[in-house]
């Protein structure tokens, strides 16, 4: 983990409360260019456009791809607050990001380490080094107020 990470980590949680105050799932994600920099983000807007691939993830892997006018990604990093799911875990890997780092563990639908571990898949052609677990509470507490007030 490096402070670039940090960094990005505290952007992602700006965005996911961003998500939550548009009623969307509190997740934010953030891309990071091979020197640390932030050239990229995204939240989760599925509510608003009705589109299930609607993720943080996937939000800013294409905000990514749009300014680095390629889809291949190799060397950047990817920074989001929950643990990637199933869809993004294979579009993390269909855009050759090098890094994922995370903050809350998903129990649920988790893809890099919980319920399956995809990102690192020795079965696959390409993989993404994986640090989960940053700034996992501050994460956690978005998803948990955010479930609660909707109970």
């Amino acid at each position: 983990m490096t402070a670039a990470d940090i960094i990005a980590m505290r952007r992602a949680l700006e965005l996911a409360a961003d998500a939550a105050a548009a009623s969307e799932i509190p997740v934010g994600a953030v891309v990071l260019d091979a020197e640390g920099r932030i050239f990229a983000e995204g939240r989760n807007n599925r509510e608003a456009t009705g589109d299930p691939t609607g993720h943080a993830e996937v939000e800013a892997l294409r905000a990514a791809a749009a300014s680095a006018g390629s889809w291949n990604l190799e060397g950047n990093t990817l920074v989001v607050t929950l643990e990637p799911c199933l869809m993004c875990a294979g579009a993390i890997l269909q855009a050759r990001i090098s890094r994922v780092v995370f903050g809350a563990w998903d129990d649920k639908a988790g893809a890099a380490g919980s319920m399956y571990d995809v990102l690192r898949d020795r079965r696959l052609p390409y993989r993404a080094e994986v640090i989960g677990g940053i700034q996992a509470d501050d994460a956690a507490a978005l998803l948990r107020d955010f479930f609660e007030q909707r109970r």
